[in-house]
């Protein structure tokens, strides 16, 4: 047999993770790493987080998983303190980030069924962005790298400039359901949008009657300095996708929408065996427990910042390799003046720093948003020494 126990869909590197330390991952030769990946801005309370850690430990010797046709305590609890902090009315939790969006497309599309109109189906969505791997969601990304292989797409998705409202505007028509936007490319290059853009999709699906669900997958929960992205911008959302973060490393995402968005979305049409189950719900609340809080958002900024500020410094110094720093809060990215994935494995592979390629040239900077002091020195040094040590590649 020639295939791999694991089908071969990742091309899987050396490291070899068997144990978490804080912000460290140990190989199982012992090699210790620099996580500032935090499993693609998953573990945003690093590897050890004792309250994630007794939370998940005492639910799971009292009840792992109920089916949802029972009354969830553990459900209720996680779907208020989002309610409580956030522009949402209602929430259905999921396994991952995918079908979190999967969910938001289909409350999208309820809405507009349940008001009677049901020729309105098609979400505007943004080059370069990513939404998860199901079909639904890859349809909803222009990327084809991803729709290799699994072609015809499915209908109901149009592609529009990010950060362009004119290029909005063109594609709106009497089928638009509403957009489909990451506040934050993360896949894309870590690109915020403006703010004009945001406000003018906000005041557009006012103007029609559309929704605006927002991805906030990869920049929700804490990452940027904000429990929500979309709070920076002073907007709020009819629907938004999150995952990630919210479970700290746990499998557990969700949809949160207004009481209007949601009007579709009654018995019968939508549903998860697994989603909502009582050990994703007590990692969740343990992750609102620990972040939803001022003090612990304001240390987010201001880490974020500090990082930042080095960074913008830092890069001077390779003018041939580095060309500028964006990002908000603890969601950083280094654009690049040549291709970030040898660089990424030069940090991984020599350095032991574990950083993420990105889309546009770009290495993205998201570590677990417990860092302190010695973990952002560590990051520096290790980060000074591989751009000292990378050889540009020559041009082909």
């Amino acid at each position: 047999m020639s295939i791999t126990p694991l089908m071969p869909v990742y091309p899987r590197c050396g490291v070899r993770p068997v144990r978490g330390d804080h912000c460290h991952l140990i190989d199982e030769d012992g090699t210790r790493y620099l996580d500032f990946a935090s499993g693609i801005a998953v573990n945003l309370l690093g590897h050890s987080h004792p309250g994630l850690i007794k939370a998940i430990q005492k639910q799971a010797e009292t009840l792992m998983h109920v089916s949802n046709l029972y009354g969830s305590p553990q459900g209720e609890k996680l779907a208020k303190q989002l309610v409580d902090k956030t522009f949402a009315d209602t929430v259905f939790f999921t396994n991952s980030g995918a079908e979190a969006v999967e969910t938001a497309i289909k409350t999208a599309r309820a809405f507009h069924q349940h008001e009677g109109d049901a020729s309105r189906f098609e979400l505007i969505t943004f080059a370069n962005a990513f939404h998860g791997r199901t079909m639904a969601t890859i349809s909803a990304s222009n990327q084809t790298k991803m729709h290799h292989g699994f072609s015809p797409l499915l209908d109901g998705f149009k592609y529009a400039e990010f950060d362009n409202l004119d290029s909005v505007k063109a594609l709106i028509g009497p089928n638009t359901a509403g957009f489909l936007v990451e506040p934050i490319q993360g896949e894309g290059g870590i690109r915020p949008a403006s703010q004009g853009f945001m406000d003018g999709l906000r005041a557009l699906a006012d103007e029609h009657g559309l929704m605006l669900v927002l991805d906030e997958v990869q920049c929700g929960m804490a990452r940027t300095g904000k429990l929500y992205a979309y709070e920076h911008y002073g907007i709020e959302p009819d629907i938004l996708a999150t995952a990630k973060g919210l479970g700290g490393g746990f499998p557990v995402g969700a949809c949160l929408a207004t009481e209007k968005a949601a009007r579709g979305m009654v018995f019968g049409t939508h549903g998860s065996t697994y989603g909502g189950n009582p050990l994703a719900m007590a990692a969740g609340s343990a992750v609102m427990d620990a972040v939803a809080n001022e003090d612990f958002l304001a240390e987010v900024t201001e880490k974020g910042e500090r990082i930042r500020s080095r960074l913008e410094q830092f890069i001077g110094n390779y003018p041939d390799l580095f060309e500028l720093v964006r990002g908000k809060g603890l969601m950083l990215g280094l654009k690049m003046k040549v291709q970030s994935r040898p660089f990424f494995v030069h940090l991984r592979d020599n350095h032991q720093l574990l950083t993420v390629a990105a889309g546009d040239q770009t290495l993205r900077v998201i570590p677990p948003l417990v860092i302190g002091d010695a973990e952002i020195d560590e990051f520096f040094e290790k980060l000074s020494a591989g751009a000292a040590s990378f050889k540009i590649p020559e041009p082909a």
